[in-house]
């Protein structure tokens, strides 16, 4: 992160589900109890203006229908977008597919108005700590490989937690990251945070 984007008439805009959401709508801050915290924290109050914009249960068309009041409104800075998790889940758990095609077209929406803006997207990921959710991965690769390719196509920063998740897991241990597989964990969000700090604030 360029050293303008520290300073604390910058905002910076935290965009996701549940990952992000943690919480943060109960919060009198705003921020939540996961990884926007972690960062948020680390910035200091001398540093950029954190909004967390993270919503539980949603989707990235779900992004689409409140990107204008939730993120656009905000005159961001820097952007940073966690999504995808719960288009490979609501297939698994309601019948309710989303394509890799309707994701990247939903993910480009949310992308488009943001050309002049710092980007920074983040891998969706699964650590399959239930035998069923070993299936979940023929869903989930073609929407990791949409968002890597949107963030080269975008100049955007790319976090790469599914790569980091998946190889900390085996050391670690799948629960001990996210112990549904999905949700991250303590020492999950500590990873995020680290992982995303290394990426951006050290580009």
């Amino acid at each position: 992160m360029t050293e303008p984007l520290l300073d604390p008439r910058r905002t910076i805009v935290f965009a996701g589900d549940s990952v992000t959401d943690c919480g943060r709508r109960t919060d009198p801050a705003g921020l939540g109890d996961g990884y926007v915290k972690l960062l948020a924290d680390h910035l200091g109050s001398t540093g950029p203006r954190v909004v967390n914009a993270g919503i539980s249960g949603h989707r990235a068309k779900d992004l689409v229908a409140r990107w204008q009041t939730d993120v656009l409104a905000e005159r961001p800075d820097l952007v940073s977008i966690l999504i995808g998790i719960n288009d490979t889940w609501r297939r698994y758990d309601k019948d309710d597919l989303t394509s890799a095609e309707e994701f990247e077209a939903s993910y480009r929406l949310l992308l488009e108005p943001l050309r002049e803006v710092r980007l920074v997207l983040v891998e969706p990921f699964l650590l399959p700590v239930k035998e069923e959710q070993h299936s979940w991965r023929e869903d989930l690769d073609p929407k990791l490989e949409v968002v890597r390719r949107l963030a080269a196509e975008y100049g955007a920063l790319l976090v790469r937690t599914d790569t980091e998740f998946t190889a900390r897991a085996v050391e670690a241990g799948a629960i001990t990251l996210a112990d549904d597989g999905v949700h991250p964990t303590a020492a999950g969000h500590r990873l995020i945070a680290d992982l995303w700090f290394r990426t951006v604030l050290e580009d």
